[in-house]
């Protein structure tokens, strides 16, 4: 393009030294356009111009200059339009995508931790994938996850009545609590400490640090009401930004005194952050009349909802006994992961049912239990 430029340059020169022999000035061309007009260019005479025809001889040079210099340009801008299409990329041709909206949807993997135990309450490890069944809402779904959960991440809070109906009985909670701590937690799994009484208090964050542990359960106190609800609710909230199994462990008489939030918020809290609820109720005495019956009934609903389980406790044999279950339950158990076929329900809770039907030779003390959650909501509570 550079080498056409000067070509265009050295023949304009060409009839500008041709100009020049006429007797036009070579400032001429720059003031062409004012000589066109009849008008005097700058710097320049009229009476200057050496022509046979005088004046009108005078104004067809001017003419003639400015002529060479329009010519100049409209000849450059042809060579860059001529540059400027050679070098754009040719037009991309259309293609049906570009057109066609993309719609995603997003379907979320439903997990279901299952608990299988025999009649006599002992866990069973040895089922495959072929052994469940699993439908939502009523329709059998296609399972894309099946796994032991002994492999996976355990992120527990476990969560200490410290109100003063339990006062008496506190020292042994704790001292099972440490327990409890050291034979179930490994490198990869987490603990954090709640306490409540009138308030809920988080002693220790998530940690596998034993040693965070114990400071943290020795610094329980004892207050005066019992938020049971609210701690349940806040550590659910904890747990939902957790991977891998959740659980929550409550240790309490089962009363609840002062809670902002209800049982049915606790619950639906614990259902959206996919934890098991695991109650050890505190029974000193059997028959007291201060006994909480309803709070003990609504505690155990809730570990039945969520797939978790229930403990009554008036010994420290029997809260050693329960944390050992739990322990146990949690190296057993199975994980149950499909995507939601259509649902045709209108709520936004989906039912979920677990089926556990091993063929007859396979040696299984017949028949067995499963537990686990029974069901899920699509949306958040406002």
């Amino acid at each position: 393009m550079r080498f056409l430029l000067r070509e265009i340059r050295c023949r304009c020169m060409r009839v500008f030294e041709g100009a020049r022999l006429l007797g036009v000035p070579s400032k001429a061309c720059k003031n062409s356009a004012l000589a066109a007009e009849g008008a005097a260019p700058q710097g320049l005479k009229a009476a200057s111009f050496v022509d046979t025809s005088g004046t009108a001889g005078s104004r067809a040079l001017s003419k003639r200059g400015h002529i060479c210099q329009s010519t100049l340009v409209i000849a450059s801008l042809g060579v860059l339009s001529a540059a400027a299409l050679a070098q754009a990329p040719p037009p991309r041709p259309e293609r049906p995508s570009d057109k066609t909206p993309t719609y995603r949807v997003d379907v979320k993997l439903v997990s279901v931790s299952v608990t299988v135990t025999d009649d006599h309450g002992a866990p069973v490890s040895t089922l495959k994938k072929e052994d469940f069944e699993v439908r939502e809402d009523g329709i059998e779904q296609k399972l894309a996850v099946f796994d032991r959960e002994s492999a996976m991440p355990l992120s527990i809070v476990l969560a200490i009545d410290a109100s003063l109906s339990t006062a008496k009985d506190l020292k042994l909670e704790l001292d099972a609590a440490r327990a409890f701590a050291r034979s179930v937690l490994r490198p990869q799994d987490a603990l954090a400490l709640y306490q409540f009484s009138e308030i809920v208090e988080d002693l220790v964050p998530f940690t596998s640090d034993l040693r965070l542990i114990d400071r943290g359960i020795s610094r329980v106190q004892v207050g005066a009401a019992t938020a049971l609800y609210d701690a349940i609710f806040l550590g659910s909230q904890s747990l939902m930004r957790r991977q891998g199994r959740k659980v929550l462990v409550v240790i309490t008489d089962g009363g609840d005194t002062m809670s902002r939030v209800d049982y049915h918020g606790a619950l639906r809290e614990a259902q959206q952050a996919d934890a098991l609820v695991y109650s050890i109720i505190m029974v000193p005495i059997q028959a007291s009349a201060g006994r909480n019956t309803g709070g003990e009934h609504a505690l155990i609903q809730m570990s039945e909802d969520t797939g978790g389980r229930h403990y009554y406790a008036d010994t420290p044999q029997e809260i050693d006994r329960a944390f050992r279950g739990i322990s146990d339950e949690l190296r057993t158990q199975y994980v149950l992961g499909y995507y939601p076929r259509q649902r045709l329900s209108g709520s936004d809770f989906r039912r979920i049912q677990v089926k556990v039907t091993p063929p007859a030779d396979t040696g299984l003390p017949l028949p067995l239990h499963s537990r686990y959650r029974t069901g899920y909501y699509t949306s958040k509570a406002e």
